[in-house]
């Protein structure tokens, strides 16, 4: 068989709050999609280095104003967060909490790849969930510090009657300064093993995994230190995953660091189980590289350039939009080899503007930048490029009163608001937006360009320091917006976005397989 190098970290991105599970010899993971829709990404994999996009689990998730980005309400940080997967008796399992609703959501499915899923809803939040199946029982572990079990029934519809519902253990509480939580529960050889990552106050004081071990769900619990190592970065540990198998019997774990800006970005790691526990890494050291013996596999790119040539209104799966869009004022076949974007609401900052179409940033450097026909644009309307987070930074075009063109950059002033960094004039009825991102090393700046033919650019406003915040939760964005201020009614036509990774172009045509 020939042998695969797995490369750490194996995206450079924010794939955050990962799971892992192996079917057969395939393996799939799901991660935090929270505000970006569709939502709850599954990935696949067939040699743990190259990963796939391969669907999401739902298109919406609730009908209200803050999905839709409607009367200033949004669930930047909510929605669906660190989902539990699971594969039990032929059927697939995907479970998370909302913050916003307030609700525990449960989907399944026979058929991973194509659906459909299944949806039931259960009342209240259990936070970063694990599902465990023991036999023809089942249970959700969830909580943090206080870790509860409950018991639900057996097609995990509904938390079970009469079932086991309590506080199943307290995890550490001296010098710890986040305590135990985003649980993943295992029963292997007849022992349980639940995995956490907690944060202590002393000792090295970063994020590290921890596993509790018991030989029956509801006894008393061992505890270890399986994995403490931030791989020489920062002291931000890396921690919070799942461990597997493989078809040979090997296991490893799938954890992810955080990397300020750019997000948090996911680790392949083996594991080795020394006296009942599985150990995570080589000396506790995570590899940055490793030979499996797995097939190799065409590598598949996290994030894609786009020429916009479909035959259909369906997006290649690495975009997602920012929360719900209006579906009836975005278009990829109303002229033809365009993305056509018309206003979908009026407001005044680019956090609460709908149809905002994003894509992930990658590290340590990349370039994204798009080509637009803005000759239908209506006063005070804006569009463009956005490097979003709650810290954002814009480049784009906006029309006067008098139709009179400005090539704008803008920043969010603190209250969620733009505020203009630096206008100039501009008559055309094409222009070219570019932000370059560097998040080398946490530089974490954006710089922002304008070009009016695509080959000659000018840098506009101020480099922006990118911040990761926790109300959006979100390692940064690129996005490309148009919305109106005044008046519905304009519309603007993107004709390719490229993307260039740490120096190398992509070839759009290769990724833009769908069409």
């Amino acid at each position: 068989m020939s042998k695969t190098t797995l490369t750490n970290p194996i995206f450079y991105s924010d794939v955050p709050d990962v799971d892992v599970i192996r079917v057969g010899k395939a393996y799939y993971m799901v991660s935090t999609s929270m505000h970006t829709f569709p939502g709850c990404p599954i990935m696949k994999s067939e040699n743990l280095a190259d990963w796939e996009i391969i669907g999401y689990v739902f298109d919406r998730l609730e009908e209200n104003a803050a999905h839709n980005l409607l009367d200033g309400k949004g669930i930047y940080g909510q929605g669906s967060w660190a989902a539990s997967l699971r594969h039990h008796k032929d059927t697939f399992y995907v479970c998370f909490s909302s913050n916003d609703s307030k609700t525990f959501y449960v989907y399944k499915t026979k058929d991973i790849e194509n659906g459909p899923w299944e949806r039931s809803t259960i009342d209240g939040i259990y936070h970063d969930p694990a599902l465990l199946f023991d036999d023809d029982r089942v249970f959700v572990i969830y909580g943090c510090g206080e870790i509860r079990i409950t018991e639900l029934t057996e097609d995990v519809t509904a938390v079970k009657e009469n079932g086991v519902n309590q506080l199943l253990m307290e995890t550490k509480k001296e010098n710890i300064g986040l305590r135990c939580e985003g649980c993943h529960a295992h029963k292997i050889d007849g022992m349980y093993y639940l995995l956490f990552i907690e944060w202590p106050t002393d000792g090295n004081q970063r994020r590290r995994q921890i596993c509790y071990r018991s030989q029956e769900l509801l006894g008393t619990y061992e505890r270890k230190i399986i994995f403490d190592d931030d791989m020489g970065y920062h002291n931000k540990g890396i921690a919070q995953g799942e461990i597997f198998d493989t078809p040979d019997g090997d296991w490893f774990a799938m954890l992810f660091q955080d990397h300020d800006a750019v997000g948090r970005i996911p680790y392949v790691l083996p594991v080795e189980w020394k006296d009942g526990w599985p150990m995570i890494g080589i000396d506790g050291k995570a590899p940055e590289q490793m030979d499996l013996a797995m097939p190799a596999k065409e590598s598949k790119a996290l994030v894609i350039p786009d020429n916009f040539d479909y035959q259909k209104n369906e997006l290649t799966l690495n975009w997602q939009w920012n929360h719900y869009p209006d579906q009836t004022k975005w278009s990829l076949t109303k002229r033809p080899g365009f993305l056509h974007l018309e206003t979908a609401n009026i407001t005044d900052s680019i956090l609460t503007a709908r149809n905002t179409l994003t894509q992930r940033t990658e590290g340590p450097r990349c370039i994204a930048s798009i080509k637009m026909d803005v000759s239908h644009m209506k006063p005070h309307d804006y569009a463009g490029l956005v490097a979003l987070q709650n810290s954002f930074g814009t480049v784009g075009i906006t029309l006067s009163e008098d139709s009179e063109q400005y090539i704008t950059a803008t920043v969010n002033n603190g209250d969620g608001k733009e505020e203009i960094v630096e206008q100039v004039t501009f008559k055309g009825d094409t222009v070219y937006f570019k932000i370059d991102f560097n998040f080398d090393d946490s530089i974490d700046l954006a710089q922002f360009y304008y070009s009016e033919d695509g080959k000659s650019w000018n840098k506009i406003g101020n480099d922006l320091k990118m911040k990761y915040t926790l109300d959006h939760f979100m390692g940064y964005r690129v996005g490309i917006f148009n919305y109106a201020k005044k008046q519905l009614g304009g519309y603007v036509d993107v004709e390719y976005f490229h993307y260039e990774k740490a120096g190398f172009i992509m070839n759009d045509k290769k990724y833009n397989s769908q069409h």
